[in-house]
């Protein structure tokens, strides 16, 4: 019995079509492989100098501190001294409060004490006598000056004056009044007059003046 083959052409087109297919998968995978060796063999941007994108920052404006102006204070270590010449004499002048520095607001009664002792160069055995002293008082505030309290003054009662050569000396305390809240600071401005004896035992003298000056800070009123 003869047998025959039937060929189905069909079967040899399909076989075609699955070798292209298999042939475009194996290009792909290659395609892939070559892509990936070139970029492991790549330089980093970062080591080839190569410059990112910045990333935004939040920028903060500065902002100055507001300065402020210190006031200065001779009696901030608790007494002054201020060395003053008028004419022969030499005079030592110490200044202080009873009242701490902290207390010395502008509603306080401020006390300043005070004494002045004086030498003679030449001294040929005259006295120097204090006839009149008279003290001052300057405000000042954040904006400027200030309304200030009447002068003070004590003049002598006797003649010629208080003997103040030394060990001799004088003293004496004057009480600064409440002043306008707004002050930060007063400058005192003490005037001596002196008379100083022409020879011993003379009944003539020279006057003679020295003009001295004490800045104080005024402390903020207690909250």
């Amino acid at each position: 019995m003869q047998h025959s083959s039937t060929t189905n052409p069909n079967r040899g087109t399909a076989q075609k079509a699955s070798k292209r297919r298999l042939a475009r998968a194996g290009s792909v995978v290659l395609a892939g492989a070559l892509l990936l060796a070139l970029s492991a063999c790549g330089t980093p941007p970062w080591e080839a100098g190569g410059t990112a994108a910045p990333h935004a920052s939040a920028s903060k404006s500065a902002t100055k501190a507001p300065q402020v102006t210190a006031v200065p204070n001779e009696l901030a270590a608790g007494n002054a001294v201020h060395t003053l010449t008028a004419g022969a004499a030499s005079l030592t002048a110490t200044y202080w409060s009873t009242l701490s520095m902290d207390k010395w607001t502008a509603a306080a009664n401020k006390p300043l004490s005070f004494s002045l002792i004086g030498t003679l160069a030449p001294d040929d055995g005259q006295n120097v006598y204090l006839s009149r002293v008279t003290l001052t008082t300057a405000v000042h505030g954040p904006k400027g000056e200030l309304p200030a309290p009447a002068p003070f003054t004590d003049q002598t009662t006797v003649n010629p004056g208080y003997l103040i050569k030394s060990p001799y000396s004088y003293s004496e305390t004057f009480v600064l009044p409440e002043i306008d809240p707004a002050a930060t600071g007063v400058t005192l401005t003490i005037t001596y007059e002196l008379l100083i004896q022409s020879a011993p035992l003379a009944t003539d003298y020279a006057k003679q003046t020295a003009v001295d000056s004490l800045t104080v800070a005024i402390a903020p009123k207690p909250e």
